[in-house]
Parts: C-alpha cells; sequence; structure tokens
C-alpha cells in the first residue's frame, strides 16, 4: 500500500464529530427498512385474514337476521316488513362487529416492532431525497 491509498481511505480532518449522528442516523434507516421488507412479506397474508374477518362479521348477522325477518314475516304478518327492519340491524350490528375485530387486530403504539436496542425508530421522519423507504 502506498500513500496515496492511505490518503484515499483516511476521512476529512473535522468529521469525527458528526460521525457518531450520521452511523446512527444510517443504522436507524437501514433497521427501518429491514423491517419495513419484512412486515411486506405478512401483508397479504395479514390482509386477506382481515378481508376474511370483516366480511364474516358482516355477513353471519345479516344472514341471520334476515333469516329471522322471512320467519316473523310468514309466522307473524304486520304492516311492516320484518325481513327489512332485521336486514338493516344485522348489517349495523355486522358493521359494529367488523370495526371491533379491525381495531383489535390493529398493532397499538406498545406493539409496535422495536429496534434490536429497544428503540423505537419507526415514526423518524426521514430528509427529503434521501432514498430511505418513507419518502415513498
Amino acid at each position: 500500500m502506498d500513500d496515496n491509498d492511505e490518503k484515499r481511505r483516511r476521512r476529512p480532518t473535522g468529521s469525527d464529530s458528526h460521525d457518531g449522528e450520521w452511523l446512527e442516523s444510517v443504522g436507524a434507516k437501514e433497521r427501518r427498512r429491514l423491517r419495513a421488507r419484512a412486515r411486506r412479506e405478512n401483508v397479504v397474508w395479514f390482509g386477506l385474514g382481515t378481508f376474511g374477518v370483516v366480511g364474516w362479521s358482516v355477513a353471519i348477522p345479516t344472514i341471520a337476521l334476515t333469516l329471522l325477518g322471512v320467519y316473523l314475516d310468514a309466522h307473524y304478518p304486520a304492516s311492516w316488513s320484518y325481513t327489512l327492519m332485521l336486514l338493516f340491524a344485522g348489517v349495523v350490528i355486522g358493521c359494529l362487529n367488523a370495526w371491533y375485530w379491525v381495531n383489535r387486530e390493529r398493532p397499538g403504539p406498545d406493539e409496535m416492532p422495536r429496534d434490536a436496542d429497544g428503540t423505537d425508530n419507526a415514526g423518524a421522519e426521514a430528509p427529503p431525497g434521501s432514498g430511505s423507504d418513507a419518502d415513498e
């Protein structure tokens, strides 16, 4: 190795004070990128599971109450339609049920993934044009 190689590898003077900040920033960005990549693999299955839970949460009460309304209309005739009232009630109950399940599955702030050092850098803002996933 000659002196020119040594000079190329050496950092400019005065940059030592910012090395720690820069390394921490790069490390945080890389951890965010790795966590995002790991989450992408589960997004499809999580989405399909949520889609199924929401669908069945709405469909089951709607169908059950509609069938009850058809039975009541057949056996207890009235000037109003039990079927339509119970159909509407089933949709409302199903939507409330789906809202409950979606909120239950969504991770709260305490359940967000953490870095190996125990810090949460998922919400850290990256400067524009830095090439991080936060820019997308």
